[in-house]
């Protein structure tokens, strides 16, 4: 299942393809973002022809989450269950937190409900199994924690 067609949508999936791709290879970020740019963003996705992405916002998440990764990571370990650490979680899964995690903490402008419900979509189009629940649940927390002002109270962890 791919998320929708909307050029920010597919700029989440590629900014996550380009995370993942980066934490594998150790390439250097804006040559990954220039290949993209070139060969990758606006091409049909398993022979479906998806439309344009948004360059701008892909390169915004991308070297955002780079630059900003040390501030993420933490924020993100601290919604985990307990045991668990950001380093064991799957790649793919990891750069789906991290991009999240970067919009909801510097991209005010888009609603915290849309920025979960695009990640979980994104989710989807890389795992069939439970990995897009706990993408929710993840940030969900997240978000309770970023902007709680904008979505009200959460369930507290005694529940």
């Amino acid at each position: 299942m791919l998320p929708r067609s909307a050029p920010r949508s597919l700029a989440r999936l590629a900014a996550v393809q380009a995370l993942y791709q980066l934490d594998i290879t150790g390439a250097d970020v804006n040559a990954v973002i220039a290949e993209f740019a070139e060969h990758r963003l606006g091409q049909a996705i398993e022979d479906a022809d998806t439309g344009p992405a948004d360059d701008a916002f892909f390169s915004d998440i991308v070297t955002g989450v780079v630059r900003d990764q040390r501030a993420i990571d933490p924020s993100l370990h601290a919604t985990l269950a307990a045991g668990w650490r950001l380093a064991r979680i799957d790649s793919i899964l990891r750069a789906i937190l991290r991009s999240a995690a970067y919009e909801l903490s510097h991209r005010p402008d888009i609603p915290a409900k849309v920025v979960i419900a695009e990640y979980i979509d994104v989710a989807h189009a890389f795992f069939e199994g439970d990995e897009p629940k706990v993408v929710n649940g993840i940030l969900d927390r997240l978000a309770h924690q970023i902007r709680g002002d904008e979505l009200g109270p959460g369930v507290s962890d005694d529940e």
